[in-house]
């Protein structure tokens, strides 16, 4: 990426922190001819990042084939208030990342089930039933290397002209943070489960 080369970052501890605080990827990918661009889970994995969908989903079928694919995530962390409306923006930290799935099958294919239940709800696995054959089989699992990357970073304050710098119109910075709601039980919850630990540390 040429514009604003200023805002690339090539440091992967830090594409490593944005994963590891991110839930959704949007996963790109070209079948018969057209693009597509499917939102999906997502979780990091050392060195390589992991999806999971149904083995009767054809985007994710074209990706176990080998398919050339381009995963984003995005956190939006802000809004750049400006003084005019051209220099109003955002802080976000953005990442790319490119090159071709493979199948995760057996114990592999368990372990990144694993990883991606709690990159989810840390804690869960321990209080829920493990995954059955049935439901193994129906689910396919595919890892990424994050070997081809670009991460970008705008975090900046609002970069007015002088002109409107000496004017009237406030600038700054309006913080945006993720926050976790109070948990709701489920309408056919049975009386006197409580909420288990993993889901009040969310």
């Amino acid at each position: 990426m040429t514009r604003l080369p200023e805002k690339g970052v090539t440091d992967v501890r830090e594409l490593h922190a944005l994963l590891d605080r991110s839930y959704v990827a949007h996963v790109g990918v070209v079948r018969d001819g057209h693009p597509l661009v499917v939102p999906t889970g997502m979780a990091r994995d050392g060195d390589r990042l992991l999806v999971h969908g149904s083995t009767g989903s054809g985007w994710m079928r074209l990706l176990a084939d080998g398919a050339d694919a381009c995963v984003t995530v995005t956190s939006l962390e802000g809004i750049v208030v400006a003084r005019s409306a051209f220099e109003s923006s955002f802080h976000y930290r953005s990442a790319v990342v490119f090159g071709q799935f493979t199948v995760l099958d057996g114990d592999a294919k368990r372990a990144a089930l694993d990883v991606l239940v709690e990159h989810l709800v840390p804690g869960r696995l321990a209080e829920v039933r493990a995954s059955t054959n049935r439901e193994l089989a129906a689910t396919l699992v595919l890892a990424l290397p994050l070997d081809t990357w670009s991460l970008r970073v705008s975090d900046k304050w609002p970069e007015d002209e002088p002109d409107d710098v000496s004017g009237d119109a406030w600038a700054g910075v309006v913080p945006m943070r993720p926050v976790f709601g109070e948990p709701l039980p489920a309408p056919d919850l049975r009386a006197g489960i409580p909420v288990p630990p993993s889901v009040r540390a969310l």
